[in-house]
């Protein structure tokens, strides 16, 4: 009788992952490119936050001055830098026209916040169109501004962008990495598609000052360290005002980290986040983790028991077919596909990982801006 349950119950959490990996990220993975109804090329501002990056400036920069964009401005936040990142940010205010410096001083109330840096960035930005990339990133191609603000209409204010990391060869952790990066995008480009988007990546992301301002900027959630990014989204964006834009001309890359613990401690501060989410975000990215770690669970069990094993293989088999369809078409956009042969390994590696993240958070807080 027991085990009869647990089958009964792997066959439903296999039918909640089929509604969640084909109608809900299918939306993205399965998706088309749609071409822009914009008919000019707004003023961009892009705004960049730095706090000692000066090596990463100066091998990023170039690749944002050189963009292939009628008129944008490069709003550079030095955050209160011990290093040359403001000497390096004043030398090229000097030389570009388009350059505008803001300088950060160490402020007790918001100290450490990166939330108060980019505030004064984006309030000394000339232009309404809001691009923003990290200071370890850097666009795939020089359309990268051309591509994300053509997505801006009357109604769609906020783009949501692909933040990708750099491949490195014979690396099991880069890998888990990014086809994590790879999920994490199909999810929330799945839900944007369906009118419920719940989160962006600050290493991607534009919007309007309006929205910005409309939404009171940070002030709802300036005491967190982290969430300038996934936050705000969380708070504003709706079926009306988002768009996607996912061309690989459109893409960012970074520089992964190097070590699983290096790694875990950036999950930590990535995962803190969440709870701040709508009820309904957080309902749904619970269930979606709970189905994950459940499906493992009892197939295990019941493989291990060997009750009714033809037909707990069958669901295993339709189970992985489904998730594979829908990440093979959303890793082909993504440029991510020589992780998808890793994803039952890496996917189990991942759900634990997010268990043992959750327990750490819980008895110590994450190190989040530097």
């Amino acid at each position: 009788m027991v085990f009869t349950i647990l089958l009964i119950t792997l066959a439903v959490i296999v039918g909640i992952q089929f509604i969640y990996y084909i109608f809900i990220f299918g939306q993205f993975s399965f998706a088309k490119k749609t071409t822009s109804t914009t008919l000019t090329k707004v003023p961009v501002s892009v705004i960049v936050c730095a706090k000692n990056e000066v090596e990463n400036i100066k091998k990023f920069f170039p690749i944002l001055i050189t963009q292939n964009y009628p008129e944008y401005e490069i709003v550079l936040i030095d955050d209160a830098s011990t290093d040359e990142t403001l000497e390096l940010f004043e030398e090229y205010e000097k030389e570009y026209t388009n350059v505008k410096v803001v300088k950060v001083k160490n402020n007790e109330t918001f100290w450490g916040n990166k939330k108060y840096a980019l505030t004064l960035g984006i309030k000394a930005a000339k232009n309404d169109y809001l691009l923003f990339t990290d200071a370890d990133c850097f666009p795939n191609t020089k359309n990268w501004i051309s591509q994300m603000a053509e997505q801006f209409t009357n109604e769609k204010s906020i783009i949501l962008g692909y933040g990708a990391y750099e491949k490195i060869k014979n690396s099991f952790l880069n890998k888990i990495i990014r086809l994590e990066t790879l999920l994490t995008a199909t999810q929330y480009f799945g839900w944007a598609k369906i009118g419920k988007p719940y989160m962006g990546v600050g290493r991607n992301l534009a919007y309007t000052k309006k929205e910005f301002y409309s939404a009171g900027g940070f002030i709802e959630h300036m005491k967190v360290r982290s969430g300038d990014d996934d936050l705000f989204v969380n708070q504003v964006a709706n079926k009306s005002n988002t768009a996607i834009c996912f061309t690989p001309e459109s893409f960012t890359y970074s520089e992964p980290k190097k070590s699983f613990k290096d790694w875990f401690n950036q999950k930590r501060r990535h995962v803190s986040t969440a709870k701040l989410y709508k009820g309904f975000d957080r309902f749904q990215l619970g269930l979606f983790y709970i189905s994950q770690l459940l499906f493992i669970l009892l197939a295990v069990i019941l493989l291990a028991f060997q009750f009714e094993w033809m037909l707990v293989l069958g669901l295993i088999i339709f189970r992985y077919a489904f998730t594979w369809v829908s990440l093979g078409y959303a890793a082909g956009k993504l440029n991510e596909k020589d992780t998808l042969p890793w994803f039952p390994i890496i996917e189990i590696l991942l759900i634990f990982t997010q268990l043992n993240v959750f327990f750490t958070n819980l008895f110590s807080k994450p190190v989040h801006w530097k």
